[in-house]
């Protein structure tokens, strides 16, 4: 097992295996990839030859009503609408107020799934899909969108979050199909290997696994932990926010050597934590799968999302798959082009070959 770096671009040409073979397009709108994750909501377009892609926070914050502090707010080109008397700050501009107060963003979503605790949910997961995407403006573009396995601790939830989403999405005028996670960085990231391998979403709230032979799924699982999981924890046991951890986590996190600050260290901890949850979750599967295909080379593993970003984060994925005995051989451990957007781009090449 090797490390390699990331992949050029596969170009889209590739004529598509049968699951997903492409057909006479009768949409004049262009399909949208669409990654509705728990940290952050991702949109991919087709952009000339090549995809654009655009992002969100999944997040928000709640501030007393004022005229004062709308002034500000739209002065400053923040986000916010009105609930219940009060001024809901959402996306991007969330996380800038919390770091700058030192107080915890709320979520839409926990866990890859609708948070049911939110009274805001719902209302404000519509309003930042919306800010990315808009409404088409002919009825029935195709869209698809990402939803994870199905959480370890409520399988069942899974079935009512991919119906609200779908639903949301087709009362915004947009013709929706869901996508597993892995699978989608199986389509953004292997195609030249037929879509062939281990696609793994270190996501926020869960951590997505599909092992893909010929595009068709032969396992997918989530793993009820991910970047916010890391945050917490680390918060707890250093007396931050989770809020202020990412902050650090994102001026650059390097797992390759210990360090002696405490958050630092914490952080390095917990992302050890995840990996051997992650690596022993891929040997159970691959353990108990039973509709196994005959491989006739190592099936490669390619890593997406945030949580993935660390330096010397896939090296240490590597080190711990190599660890383990597993039944299948795997080969090189790559991380996505783009890891942030991997997983809208795999929805965006669905969209496309189904359109």
């Amino acid at each position: 097992m090797a490390i390699r770096k990331p992949r050029k671009k596969a170009a889209l040409t590739k004529r598509p295996t049968a699951t997903v073979r492409k057909k006479a397009s009768s949409r004049s709108a262009k399909p949208i990839g669409l990654d509705l994750g728990t940290s952050t909501v991702v949109a991919a377009r087709p952009n000339g030859r090549g995809v654009s892609a655009s992002s969100e926070l999944n997040a928000f914050i709640e501030l007393p009503k004022s005229r004062f502090t709308e002034q500000i707010l739209d002065q400053n080109g923040i986000d916010f609408v009105r609930e219940n008397g009060h001024l809901v700050v959402y996306g991007n501009g969330a996380f800038k107020f919390a770091n700058m107060f030192n107080t915890e963003t709320r979520r839409p979503m926990r866990h890859g799934l609708v948070n049911a605790g939110e009274p805001y949910a719902q209302r404000l997961l519509e309003v930042i899909v919306e800010k990315l995407i808009g409404k088409p403006k002919t009825k029935g573009g195709l869209l698809c969108f990402s939803v994870p396995g199905p959480p370890q601790s409520t399988p069942s939830s899974l079935v009512y979050h991919e119906a609200l989403m779908k639903q949301m999405l087709e009362n915004m005028g947009f013709e929706a199909k869901s996508i597993n996670e892995g699978l989608a960085v199986v389509f953004a990231e292997l195609e030249d290997q037929n879509f062939s391998g281990i696609g793994i979403s270190l996501g926020g709230g869960l951590t997505n696994v599909c092992l893909a032979y010929l595009s068709v799924p032969v396992f997918t699982f989530a793993v009820d932990k991910g970047g916010d999981d890391v945050d917490e924890a680390v918060g707890e046991v250093t007396g931050e926010t989770a809020t202020r951890i990412k902050a650090i986590k994102e001026e650059g996190l390097d797992l390759r050597t210990k360090s002696r600050k405490k958050v630092i260290g914490a952080l390095q901890i917990y992302y050890e934590d995840l990996i051997t949850n992650v690596v022993d979750g891929i040997a159970d599967a691959l353990s108990s799968a039973d509709r196994m295909p005959r491989l006739d080379k190592p099936l490669p593993v390619v890593l997406g999302g945030g949580s993935a970003l660390p330096k010397g984060f896939v090296e240490r994925f590597a080190k711990a798959l190599e660890a383990k005995k597993l039944p299948i051989e795997l080969g090189d451990v790559t991380i996505a082009r783009e890891p942030l957007t991997a997983t809208a781009r795999g929805a965006l090449i669905a969209a496309q070959y189904e359109n």
